[in-house]
């Protein structure tokens, strides 16, 4: 597909389908029609994956790898901003943009690169989701991952009520996420003077090779690869103007709504580091790495009964969530890539096996304890596949020929390289590491 030939509208059955007021002196009304696609993106950064890296991060090494979720985040709005921009600008989501502008081998060596991307995304929402229910409700940890396979009859029964119920979904259980955690901080009572120091970047999360792979975790599990392609497709679900002011006006909102939205991706994800930190690390038990043992300890160690129940429902809730926007992810890449439509059905259950079989494996011969490190190694391995997305993504909202007046300014430009720079570096590092 050439860059001038006609495509295929991304998500075609929900394509511009949301009415936005049209005219000046609307903005809360137009804040409001936008509202929706920033809290779908936001999900994927706060996903089980989240949870096993942070609560590893908090309990070892106390409040110090807070500087570095906050600026994955910073990363993730500045990132997700471009993706947005990519959409509204040109009508391709990112996947359609890389087909425009690459080969096929080039075009077909990203399209393995995302689903090994979406995989691991959805190896951790499976172990997540099964980790939650065997704390709920005591289930077997291979019986539950077994069980996730039969979540794509939500997906399909929400995808039948429109797209605004989809994101009422997304965000309802969001605030059930975040209201957890509201609780889980008042009862744990965090040093407010340790977290501003945590915020402070440290040296030694470089030089410590312990501290650099749960960081490069963090990062991956907070800025997700596939995301990036998620949030240029669930844009254009928006019905705005088409003309220049249209898009530019489009481009404020919808920066405005990832923005607000991934704020309280940052409040979530420090949250469970700022837990673990208050709760297991100043208590000098360094070792909780499983989210099973978190469970079990919250209770006792706060003395408050409802804390460990809150833990899982979280967790419950943020696997559910991770399901919803996997599932759209992996249908705009194969669409964009490949310009392969596919049952949704058909679709999910083919990412959800291809997670469910390395998990039951991964589980039956180490146990649980295998399912934590299994969490963090699928971060990791995010974090390998983002260059792939990101270099693409700062490329082509930097091209004046493709974004028109909406190509990224000199100082975006500057900035959007820098990001770039910074995740192929620490990559580097991580695999220099592994190599020593």
């Amino acid at each position: 597909m050439s860059d001038s030939e006609p495509h295929r509208p991304s998500l075609s059955e929900s394509y511009r389908t949301v009415a936005v007021p049209l005219g000046d002196g609307r903005f809360w009304r137009k804040i409001g029609a936008f509202a929706g696609p920033g809290y779908m993106v936001a999900v994927g950064y706060m996903d089980p994956g989240n949870w096993a890296t942070d609560l590893a991060g908090g309990s070892a090494f106390g409040y110090r790898l807070l500087s570095v979720i906050l600026l994955s985040n910073v990363m993730a709005m500045v990132l997700q901003s471009l993706s947005a921009r990519l959409g509204i600008a040109t009508g391709r989501d990112l996947a359609q943009a890389c087909r425009a502008n690459y080969g096929p081998v080039v075009n077909f060596s990203l399209w393995i690169l995302c689903e090994l991307a979406i995989i691991a995304c959805d190896l951790a929402e499976v172990l997540g989701t099964a980790i939650a229910l065997q704390l709920l409700f005591g289930l077997p940890l291979v019986a539950g991952v077994c069980l996730t396979a039969f979540d794509v009859l939500l997906i399909l029964g929400l995808q039948r009520f429109g797209f605004r119920k989809l994101e009422a979904f997304i965000v309802t259980l969001l605030i059930v996420i975040a209201g957890c955690f509201a609780y889980e901080l008042a009862i744990a009572r965090p040093s407010i003077a340790a977290i501003a120091g945590g915020m402070l970047p440290s040296a030694q999360i470089v030089t410590n090779p312990a501290m650099l792979y749960i960081a490069i975790g963090i990062l991956g599990a907070t800025v997700m690869p596939h995301n990036l392609y998620l949030h240029s497709s669930i844009v254009q679900t928006r019905r705005f103007g088409q003309d220049a002011a249209g898009k530019r006006d489009a481009v404020r909102h919808a920066t405005i709504d990832s923005t607000v939205a991934l704020t309280l991706a940052l409040f979530i994800n420090a949250s469970i580091l700022i837990l673990a930190a208050a709760t297991f690390h100043v208590a000098g038990r360094t070792d909780v790495a499983e989210i099973g043992d978190a469970y079990r300890l919250l209770s006792p160690m706060l003395g408050a009964s409802a804390a460990s129940v809150l833990f899982a429902v979280a967790l419950l809730a943020s696997g559910q969530n991770s399901t919803v926007t996997g599932t759209l992810a992996g249908q705009i890449v194969a669409e964009g890539f490949l310009d392969l439509k596919l049952p949704i059905w058909l679709r999910r259950m083919v990412t959800r096996l291809a997670a469910i079989v390395p998990a039951v494996i991964v589980v039956a011969l180490m146990g649980d304890s295998g399912a934590t490190k299994l969490l963090v190694l699928s971060q990791v391995v995010l974090s390998l596949q983002l260059p792939f997305a990101v270099v693409p993504l700062v490329s082509f909202t930097s091209d004046k020929g493709q974004m028109g007046a909406l190509a990224n300014p000199l100082w975006l430009k500057m900035v959007a390289w820098t990001i770039a720079a910074a995740v192929i570096g620490l990559n580097l590092t991580l695999l220099f590491s592994f190599l020593r």
